[in-house]
């Protein structure tokens, strides 16, 4: 029986932010089939932790953090590459604002070194601390900190590449 409400309490967690991981994994790796098993892994590993993890209260930051560190693991393994493509992907009905700068902004971040991405998609995107970002990513927060900024710098000089169209010039 105990097993049973486990399994309800996890399948409902998963089904309530399934869409959220998986705009997050596409903003780390840039393909929507890729960022689809990404978010299947992170669950997959949520799933073997959650008896701990759902008596913690911490599962949001639980899977995030699995997710960030399977996306590192992946490209530090080269399972995953980069490939530039011709169009841009569909993006999910839900997104709202002016979409030109979305599609400009997401095309700048793919350009980024995937550990620099990593930093401005957990500090920018989720809104994590200095604190819990060097926790995702296990390193110092000193190293979030210059790798923010670097990353900043970096992507400024991509976005500054783009006309007022958001095309690259």
């Amino acid at each position: 029986m105990r097993n049973t409400a486990r399994e309800r309490e996890f399948r409902e967690f998963a089904e309530a932010r399934q869409a959220q991981l998986r705009r997050s994994a596409y903003l780390l790796c840039g393909d929507w089939h890729q960022a689809q098993d990404l978010t299947q892994t992170t669950l997959m590993k949520l799933y073997a932790a959650w008896g701990r993890v759902s008596r913690d209260g911490s599962a949001d930051a639980y899977a995030r953090t699995i997710l960030t560190r399977t996306f590192i693991d992946q490209w530090r393994k080269r399972g995953w590459r980069e490939e530039p493509v011709s169009e841009p992907p569909d993006l999910p009905s839900d997104v709202s604002g002016a979409p030109e700068l979305r599609l400009m902004m997401q095309e700048a971040l793919m350009e980024l070194a995937p550990r620099y991405r990593a930093v401005l998609v957990l500090r920018f995107w989720e809104d994590w601390s200095v604190e819990q970002t060097a926790h995702a990513l296990r390193v110092s927060p000193g190293t979030v900190k210059s790798q923010s900024a670097r990353g900043l710098v970096r992507l400024r000089e991509i976005v500054e590449g783009f006309d007022s169209e958001g095309t690259r010039r």
